[in-house]
């Protein structure tokens, strides 16, 4: 979440050049959720002590050798756009995966370590900030095309997660932050603008997102993902 900050200045500049900006400028304030995706690795990591976490290359035909979940989330966004032209704009927008996920089951590993009873996971979080040209090839008062590309930041958080059942406390959660990996990344896009009621609109949007060496977390480098996003569009149209 730090380095989604570090984007924010981005959303101040866009509200007050929208005070600057001709009367033909709109800028665009909205929240989504969708469902990112990339597939899960076909490495492990190897459950044994002797292994210390490391990668497995067999899930399948190795006790040791844990699966990796991908990456299969619900995602929730928020974002904003300043379109200065008729056609041309720039825009900023953050996809956050709101619950931690289960990357993989290490209870073997703390287990033989002589941890507690119960199940131990390694889970993880993910975050796509992105900041984006966008152009507009087709613009009325009931719909827009967006089609939008531009660089950002890809994040993978991991958690150890501790579930326990005792007698006296009951079952019990417990998630506590390990480290994270982060990733440059360059981002595109198209999406409808549909306005539903004045200046309400709902933009469906489909994303691509090729992040380098994300394949040390999962399969690939190439993440996509759907959002629907809901805004209001400021200014004239």
């Amino acid at each position: 979440m730090t380095r989604i900050f570090r984007y924010l200045p981005v959303l101040v500049l866009a509200l007050f050049c929208v005070q600057l900006a001709s009367a033909q400028s709109t800028f665009d304030i909205n929240v989504g959720f969708g469902y990112a995706h990339d597939s899960a690795p076909k490495t492990g990591i190897d459950n044994s002590v002797s292994g210390v976490l490391g990668p497995c290359p067999n899930p399948s035909g190795n006790s040791t050798c844990q699966p990796i979940s991908g990456l299969g989330s619900f995602m929730l966004g928020v974002g904003g756009r300043l379109m200065l032209w008729k056609h041309f704009g720039a825009g900023f927008s953050a996809d956050i995966e709101p619950a931690q996920g289960n990357y993989a089951n290490l209870t073997s590993y703390y287990t033989a370590l002589g941890a507690g009873p119960g199940t131990y996971e390694l889970k993880d979080r993910v975050t796509f900030v992105n900041v984006d040209g966008i152009f507009r090839p087709y613009t009325s008062k009931k719909a827009d095309i967006n089609i939008i590309g531009g660089i950002g930041d890809a994040n993978v958080k991991f958690y150890q997660g501790v579930s326990t059942s005792g007698s006296v406390l009951g079952n019990t959660n417990q998630s506590q932050y390990q480290q994270s990996a982060n990733h440059f990344q360059v981002h595109a896009g198209v999406g409808v603008q549909l306005y539903v009621s004045g200046n309400i609109f709902i933009r469906p949007e489909v994303d691509i997102h090729y992040a380098p060496n994300l394949n040390t977390q999962f399969n690939s480098n190439l993440a996509w993902g759907a959002m629907v996003w809901v805004g209001y569009s400021i200014g004239n149209r």
